[in-house]
Parts: structure tokens; C-alpha cells; sequence
């Protein structure tokens, strides 16, 4: 088995490891967004119903009242934007894994000798070729979309 062979399996392991504890940070992070909804969502309905229950209350206090939940739409909107964000960052985790696996289908149907090539294996390798484009160009999109989302926040 020569050196660059198993070179290239461990860079492969090595690429795959960082995925997945990437995706699984991702995970981590997208429930922790869920829970922080759910205790804003709760914190809102307490502060909408003091607004709409305290109309007694001192014009100060209904002012603190409705700072407190344009604060929380706010945090609200902060969260909405990174759990995009880190819908983005698994899709593209998921086209790389993808063109991971076709890399090594395509580099094994070029490691193999002109002269005992098929017809079929020729066809699977275009195909293959193919696909990689295909998932290259949508890997493009994703980076052009968080670009895009990039410059409109600045």
C-alpha cells in the first residue's frame, strides 16, 4: 500500500472527523436556539399581557415594559439570523461530504489503467465527474448566499 495511499485515507478520516464534530457543534447550537425561543417567546407573553392588563400602570413602567420586549424581538431577530446562518453551514457540510465521497469514487476510476477500463467504467466516471460539478457549482451558491447576506448586514 503505498505512502500516498494512505496518506490520502487519513487526510479523508481526518476531513471526516472535523465534519462531523462540526455538525455536531452545529446541532448543539441550533437546540440551544430552540430553548432560547421557547424562554423569549414565554418572556414576551408575560411582558404583553402586563402591557395589555396594566393600563393603570405609570407611563414609565409601560415605557421600561415595552423597551423590555423591543429587546426581545430584537434578541428574537439575532437568533433567527444565526439559526439561518447555521442552516446554511449544514448544507454545506452536507454538498462537502458529498464531493468527499465522489472524489474518492472518480479517483478510483482514474486510478485504474486506460487498457482495463470498460465501457461502463468510462460512462460512471463522466457521470461521476458530472455529479462533482453539479455539487461544486451548489457549494458556489451557498458561498455567494452567505456573501450576499454578509454585505446586506454591513
Amino acid at each position: 500500500y503505498p505512502t500516498w495511499k494512505r496518506t490520502l485515507a487519513r487526510r479523508a478520516r481526518e476531513s471526516q472527523m472535523k465534519r462531523f464534530c462540526r455538525a455536531q457543534a452545529i446541532q448543539r447550537r441550533l437546540e440551544e436556539i430552540e430553548v432560547t425561543f421557547r424562554e423569549l417567546e414565554q418572556q414576551g407573553i408575560k411582558l404583553e399581557k402586563l402591557l395589555r392588563d396594566e393600563n393603570e400602570s405609570p407611563a414609565d413602567q409601560q415605557t421600561q415594559w415595552t423597551n423590555q420586549l423591543l429587546y426581545l424581538v430584537q434578541k428574537k431577530n439575532n437568533l433567527m439570523t444565526e439559526e439561518s446562518d447555521l442552516m446554511i453551514a449544514v448544507q454545506e457540510l452536507k454538498l462537502e461530504e458529498q464531493q468527499c465521497q465522489l472524489d474518492e469514487k472518480l479517483r478510483s476510476y482514474m486510478n485504474k489503467e486506460d487498457t482495463l477500463k470498460t465501457l461502463e467504467d468510462e460512462k460512471a466516471e463522466q457521470e461521476i465527474l458530472k455529479q462533482l460539478v453539479e455539487v461544486v457549482n451548489k457549494r458556489n451558491v451557498l458561498i455567494q448566499l452567505q456573501e450576499e447576506k454578509r454585505l446586506s448586514e454591513l
